[in-house]
């Protein structure tokens, strides 16, 4: 057992593939810098960026990704807490933070020029960060960290810096900076800040994992600072994102309730649904009905589907009959026509289905009258006839007409005083289970002798 576990230890075990110690130390203190080479390589990096998210064009941000040298500086950051190199810690700190002054004024500088405007998708992306974000941030950090301290360093940095995503978060900051559009902004840098703060945490683990040497003499006061500041910087980081988390989550089930939601209300005795919106950041879903007109009774049905799903009924609101034909056009900016088609097509099926079932209940109610008689007969051999139907029923509330709900009519056909009213009784009973409908009326026929 212990000749396996140590066996098992091996197949994990990153020092036997690690490289010289100075090498790495070497390796990450010329990745800090940002002058000639590397800064030029930085800045037309963010260029290419700030117009792969003004296009919204994935492949031109993967690349800008690829090319993009700041991982150096953020592992250097890791790196020199780890060795106590506060000088090297020191000097990869100014190091971003000059490469993001530079980086957030070029993608300003882009986006004032740019005659295209739009906030699309990718931009959209890295404005809400969420606790998803910390989790690439750190194990993307691990990853990258042990690429670099290992003799066997293969395509991991690439992918690294893939991953992690740095330099979208700038080029948003520096388009929210172009724009005024703060939210932007600042929900940018609080991305950049969760990739910077757990990418060098990850560095800071690993090096203290496999005890990369001290490169400098620390009193235990000093480093009890060191650590007690590195544990507020990072919950100072992670905390709001896991509230970030949960607004996403909750955002992601409100969308997937919605559609649910829309999909069972997207037909209602002649009447369809034209179009919706939905958005998820306020929690409110308008629909647009076309047909013969939503009754108060069809609007309760609605708001009460709503409530299956978990939505909040009063911010439903519902546009019908010649609003919804008036507001068509604005609708087909929220919805693409092939949206619009398949909407319609859905409400065709659901009349489809609605009118089989109506036609399926009319012929089945001659079959359902002859099975009760027949299952009834053995019972009581006295009933000669059954009628059954289902039919309509109207009543008077407040000077006001209603139609109730349809229910089944039975009519049992017997001989005078051939059945007890306990019989009755017992008949009655036994037809509401056999139907499964509380509201079934019974008649008997007892004018035969």
């Amino acid at each position: 057992m212990g000749r396996r576990l140590e066996k098992l230890i091996d197949w994990f075990d990153l020092r036997a593939e690690l490289e010289d110690y100075d090498f790495i130390h070497e390796t990450i203190t010329q990745g800090i810098v940002f002058r000639g080479t590397n800064l030029w390589i930085l800045m037309f990096a963010i260029m290419v960026c700030s117009v792969g998210l003004n296009m919204n064009s994935t492949a031109v941000i993967i690349g800008a990704m690829l090319i993009s040298p700041l991982m150096g500086p953020i592992n250097g950051m890791g790196y020199g807490l780890a060795t106590y190199d506060f000088p090297l810690f020191e000097r990869s700190l100014k190091n971003l933070a000059f490469a993001l002054g530079v980086s957030l004024l070029t993608s300003a500088f882009y986006f004032i020029l740019s005659p295209l405007n739009e906030a699309h998708s990718e931009l959209l992306a890295r404005t809400s960060p969420s606790i998803y974000d910390v989790i690439i941030a750190f194990f993307g950090g691990l990853a990258g960290i042990v690429a670099v301290s290992s003799k066997f360093k293969g395509n991991v940095i690439p992918g690294v810096a893939i991953a992690t995503a740095l330099m979208p978060p700038i080029c948003t900051a520096g388009y929210g900076l172009a724009t005024l559009q703060w939210n932007f902004f600042f929900g940018a840098l609080y991305l950049f800040t969760i990739n910077t703060v757990f990418i060098a945490f990850a560095v800071l683990i690993v090096c203290r994992l496999l005890k990369f040497p001290i490169r400098s003499i620390v009193d235990p006061e000093k480093k009890r600072k060191v650590t007690h500041g590195i544990t507020v910087i990072i919950l100072a980081t992670f905390v709001p994102s896991i509230f970030f988390g949960y607004r996403l989550v909750k955002k992601e089930e409100f969308s997937r309730n919605s559609r649910a939601f829309i999909d069972a209300v997207a037909l209602l005795e002649g009447n369809y649904l034209q179009g919706n919106r939905v958005n998820p950041s306020t929690g409110t879903v308008e629909l647009f009905y076309s047909g013969y007109g939503l009754s108060d009774s069809l609007i309760a049905v609605i708001k009460e589907r709503a409530l299956a799903y978990r939505l909040d009924t009063s911010k439903i609101t519902i546009h019908q009959g010649f609003e919804a034909s008036l507001i068509e056009e604005k609708t087909r900016i929220y919805q693409t026509e092939t949206e619009i088609l398949n909407n319609k097509i859905k409400a065709l099926t659901f009349a489809l289905m609605q009118r089989e079932h109506q036609i399926d209940s009319i012929l089945n109610i001659p079959v359902t009258g002859e099975r009760i008689l027949k299952e009834i007969k053995p019972l009581y051999p006295q009933i000669q006839g059954c009628t059954y139907a289902e039919t309509f029923s109207f009543t008077f509330e407040k000077d006001t007409l209603k139609q109730l709900p349809k229910v089944p009519l039975v009519v049992f056909k017997a001989p005078r005083n051939s059945l007890r009213v306990s019989d009755k009784r017992k008949i009655e009973e036994w037809l509401r289970n056999r139907l499964n409908n509380e509201g079934v009326n019974v008649l008997f026929d007892e004018t035969t002798k």
